[in-house]
């Protein structure tokens, strides 16, 4: 398997059972995480952070990819989550995840995906 099938599997996991030691532990000490806000996340510290975060906005959720490919240490995933909100509400939402990968180990993350599924619709 690439790393970026481990990586797809460690998320899978994750999600479905709250631990993200797994996922975690496929990054490498200096990696640096991204997402659309403009925070990064750097180190193993950093990764549990930015993964605890991503599962706290979640009651459930799971991501289904549905492509992938890993070549020349850049790992690319196409995926759709699916899901509900801390508050209840469904969410459903797409994106692209790009994994940097050397020595079998995560040194970069960086997602985009649809921010707009997130926003509360306004009141009629």
């Amino acid at each position: 398997m690439t790393t970026t099938e481990d990586f797809m599997a460690a998320l899978q996991q994750a999600e479905s059972t709250g631990d993200t030691g797994p996922l975690v532990a496929l990054h490498a000490d200096g990696v640096t995480l991204r997402n659309l806000t403009e925070r990064v996340w750097e180190g193993v510290e950093g990764a549990r952070d930015f993964w605890a975060t991503y599962l706290g906005n979640f009651s459930e959720i799971r991501s289904e990819f549905t492509g992938h490919q890993e070549a020349g240490g850049l790992g690319v995933m196409e995926w759709t989550a699916k899901g509900a909100l801390k508050d209840g509400r469904p969410v459903e939402y797409r994106g692209v995840s790009l994994i940097e990968v050397a020595g079998g180990r995560v040194q970069a993350f960086r997602t985009y995906y649809d921010s707009a599924a997130f926003v509360v619709p306004a009141e009629a």
